[in-house]
């Protein structure tokens, strides 16, 4: 069986722990295992910047350490047993962004990730070089290995408005600037990574993970190539509401869904993926116990979403299988 989840940072990593334990770790592309399930992730770039000369990746890195068990389980971000001497070197030093922590063992993957693309690999084989140290037993693919960065159309103090990008908008705003809007920065030129729009198309479920609507999966599906993709796509499309009573479980998404005159509900969400069977993505969506939610054309299931843990995952994820007709293979349970 072979999946493809557009993946985010923490809830999307969380999730992918979930789609792990119930499908089975996948082997690396030239491994032997003809009759392994298969996972793959499609995950945000939107969120990557330059910082201090080193080529961050926030969603990737994110996935890999929590697949790879290296994650700050803590903070959801970061690597665990973090030191943070760097950073203070470049506080003494005045050093900008001073907003922006690079902690010392994450500084490593950002230093080797810069040394590959300034010798001319892609992202995406860069992603696939770091994941042979931490094994996700998940494909990682970044969304496209082009520049996609989001960026964020704010007023100053001073009155003028301007476009800052996310990780400013986000860290060191907190979000709590007048804002007007998101736009892709490189989105025109930038392409699918290779093996995304092969995911797509030859997957039996797909699955938006539980990520921000906006920043997060929206992004991913703004790189050119992608949404059609979806739209056309053979499997049918589940999403995970990350809505859980009108809030999102973690991060900022109704800030930035208010940014795009979209409530902060699992229904009004769930409206703006849309249906497939109009002009939008979704064929199921999945909420939380004792809400409700109609969306014309999708089919609709309350079900539990916190992720305790990935056997708690594994069982919305099931859900989600059955939601739209999906069996899952020689089931886990």
């Amino acid at each position: 069986m072979k999946v493809t989840v557009l993946v985010g940072g923490v809830g999307g990593a969380r999730f992918l722990l979930g789609a792990r334990e119930l499908f089975g770790a996948t082997p690396f592309p030239d491994d032997p295992a003809p009759d392994a399930d298969t996972v793959t992730a499609i995950v945000n770039v939107g969120d990557d910047a330059w910082m201090h000369g080193v080529r961050i990746c926030p969603d990737l890195d994110t996935c890999m350490y929590t697949l790879g068990g290296g994650i700050d389980t803590e903070r959801g971000w970061g690597r665990a047993a973090e030191t943070w001497h760097a950073k203070e070197e470049l506080a003494a030093y005045s050093a900008d962004p001073d907003w922006f922590g690079l902690g010392d063992r994450d500084l490593a993957t950002h230093l080797l990730r810069t040394q590959m693309l300034s010798a001319g690999y892609r992202l995406s084989e860069v992603t696939a070089a770091l994941c042979r140290r931490w094994a996700p037993g998940v494909r990682l693919l970044p969304a496209t290995d082009d520049r996609h960065e989001t960026h964020v159309v704010v007023t100053r103090a001073d009155g003028e408005q301007v476009a800052i990008h996310f990780q400013e908008w986000w860290v060191r705003h907190r979000a709590q600037i007048p804002t007007h809007g998101f736009a892709q920065v490189g989105s025109d030129g930038a392409a699918p990574a290779p093996g995304v729009l092969a995911a797509i198309e030859e997957a039996d479920i797909i699955f938006l993970a539980p990520s921000n609507p906006v920043v997060s999966v929206g992004a991913i599906t703004s790189v050119p190539g992608i949404r059609g993709a979806l739209r056309t796509a053979r499997a049918p499309v589940v999403g995970i509401s990350p809505i859980i009573g009108d809030r999102p479980l973690r991060g900022m998404a109704d800030e930035c869904l208010s940014v795009i005159g979209v409530p902060t509900t699992a229904e009004a969400v769930g409206g703006h993926y849309g249906a497939r069977s109009g002009t939008g993505l979704l064929d199921g969506w999945l909420i939380a116990e004792g809400e409700h939610a109609d969306i014309p054309g999708v089919a609709v299931r309350s079900v539990p979403l916190l992720m305790t843990d990935p056997a708690a995952t594994a069982e919305m994820i099931r859900q989600g299988c059955d939601l739209v007709g999906v069996p899952v293979p020689g089931d886990r349970r």
